[in-house]
């Protein structure tokens, strides 16, 4: 497996790969803002907004390869406002479901917090769907509650859930 950052010519490159992975990701029951079924066309225009964000300095975006195959990304999301400058958002963490269990996410978080690190971003925040496997990953990871909203998110079936909200502070 392969980590790396992309830039927005990168992510012109992969998009087709990336789309894959988004609709393999809401398919498969992800809370990460889209319900199933997520068309091509839409998770098209969701990775070509995130190609835009990339131009900016507040926006970073890795991915996890095998070989050719894209097989996770999570992004990092810096407040761009000065008493933001040391907050961050991780946020949009998926590994497809064909390569789970294997430690993707882990390395993912890993290396996004390194990227933190680099921006000097201190705090980290996320948020995620209570009880999902996710939230045990946030945890083992150091991650602390810092509360929770029920009926935050939609899922597929039309039923709403607690999201919790998470953050960790880290050194630069």
């Amino acid at each position: 497996m392969n980590i790396r950052n992309l830039d927005t010519e990168t992510v012109t490159l992969l998009i087709l790969k990336l789309t894959a992975l988004l609709q393999d990701a809401v398919e498969s029951g992800a809370s990460i803002g889209f319900l199933p079924p997520l068309s091509e066309k839409e998770a098209n225009e969701y990775w070509q907004d995130v190609a835009s964000a990339l131009k900016t300095p507040y926006r970073i975006l890795l991915i996890a390869t095998e070989g050719d195959e894209v097989i996770g990304t999570v992004q990092l999301d810096m407040a761009s406002r000065a008493n933001g400058s040391h907050r961050a958002e991780v946020c949009k963490l998926m590994v497809h479901t064909k390569h789970r269990g294997k430690g993707i996410a882990q390395a993912l978080m890993h290396a996004i917090e390194d990227e933190a690190r680099s921006a000097k971003r201190t705090t980290l925040i996320l948020d995620t769907r209570e009880g999902d496997p996710s939230e045990k990953l946030y945890k083992k990871l150091g991650y602390t509650l810092a509360g929770s909203i029920p009926e935050y998110a939609r899922s597929a079936d039309g039923s709403l859930h607690t999201t919790v909200f998470m953050y960790k502070l880290i050194s630069s």
